[in-house]
Formats: structure tokens, C-alpha cells, sequence
């Protein structure tokens, strides 16, 4: 044979791609069904960021929003809670970090780092899951006038930090913006 001779394809190259190619097909149709339901469903994603009216929010106030399925607590403090919140020294922490997806994650659990930021010291806006095994807590209870979690006895000063019992992390702060002095867009 010289380079220069070409050989026609044959029937049976034919169908050894054709056969090739219908298995490629068959395995992504028995695949997709297994992919596509690892995605989350409408209802999730339409949560991904949802947006609050605080107007009716006066100091002393709270509302829980429901954000990806979880209670999100938003409370307007009042000047005694955030005096309160300020004159804690960070020593006395449980949890030294802020837990704030809005700042540096190694920032320290300040009153300013764990709130709405400056301006808006008297909004805090915290996942109201405890960070223990994911129970519920009361608002405004505890040993702290912040939040406690009567499952296990955890409680939370009113800055969202863990200060007492068995959970090891403070509340965490979601990521959000006021998209107005009355609006705020959690996620």
C-alpha cells in the first residue's frame, strides 16, 4: 500500500459509530434524570434573597422572615440593648468571632461587627437557628435579655452571642442590604 491509497469506509465502521454513538444517548437519557434532580426546586430559588418591610418595626420591636426555609430574627433594639451589647467584653465571649457574611470572617463578635452596621446600630438581623442542634430560640428571654433556646439552655445576649450553654457558635448574621430605611434584602 502506498501513502497515497485511500480505503472507502465499509458498512461495518458505519454501524460500529452508529452503535457507538445510540449508547452515548442511551447512558445521557438513563443520566439525566439522576442530574436533574440534584437541583433545588422553584420554590428554592425563588427564596434565594427575599425582601422584608421593617417600617412597622419600632425600637424594642421584632419580626422572624422566612429566608431559604429558616426563621431569620430582625429586631430594632433599643439604646439600653445596644449599651448592653457594647459593654460586653469580647473576653467574656463563648464565640470571639462575628459570624457575619456581610464582613471579614475572622472580624471579632463587636456589638458593631454583629449589627446592621454604621448608622443602623439598632437593627440586628440574625439565622434564628441555634447553633447547638438547630432549635428555634425565644426572643428576648435568657439570662442576657437577648434569645434563649429552652431545648438545651443556650443563651444568647442581644447582640446574637452565645454567652451561656452548650452552643458553640453565635447566631449567624445572613448576608443582607437596606435597600431602603424601610426595606431590607436578606440574601
Amino acid at each position: 500500500m502506498s501513502a497515497h491509497d485511500t480505503t472507502e469506509p465499509t458498512r461495518r465502521d458505519f454501524l460500529y459509530i452508529a452503535t457507538g454513538m445510540a449508547g452515548v444517548v442511551g447512558a445521557g437519557a438513563v443520566a439525566w434524570p439522576f442530574i436533574d434532580q440534584m437541583r433545588p426546586d422553584a420554590s428554592t430559588r425563588a427564596l434565594a434573597s427575599v425582601e422584608v418591610d421593617v417600617s412597622s418595626l419600632e425600637p424594642g420591636m421584632s419580626l422572624t422572615a422566612k429566608w431559604r426555609g429558616k426563621p431569620v430574627f430582625i429586631r430594632n433594639r433599643t439604646p439600653e440593648e445596644i449599651e448592653a451589647a457594647k459593654a460586653v467584653p469580647l473576653a467574656d465571649l463563648k464565640d470571639p468571632v462575628a459570624r457575619n457574611a456581610n464582613i471579614a470572617s475572622d472580624a471579632p463578635a463587636t456589638d458593631a461587627d454583629r449589627s446592621a452596621g454604621e448608622g443602623k446600630e439598632n437593627w440586628i438581623i440574625m439565622v434564628g437557628v441555634c447553633t447547638h442542634l438547630g432549635c428555634v430560640p425565644l426572643g428576648q428571654s435568657g439570662d442576657f435579655g437577648g434569645w434563649f433556646c429552652p431545648c438545651h439552655g443556650s443563651h444568647y445576649d442581644t447582640a446574637g452571642r452565645i454567652r451561656k450553654g452548650p452552643a458553640p457558635e453565635n447566631l449567624a448574621v445572613p448576608a443582607f442590604e437596606f435597600i431602603s430605611d424601610t426595606k431590607i434584602r436578606i440574601g
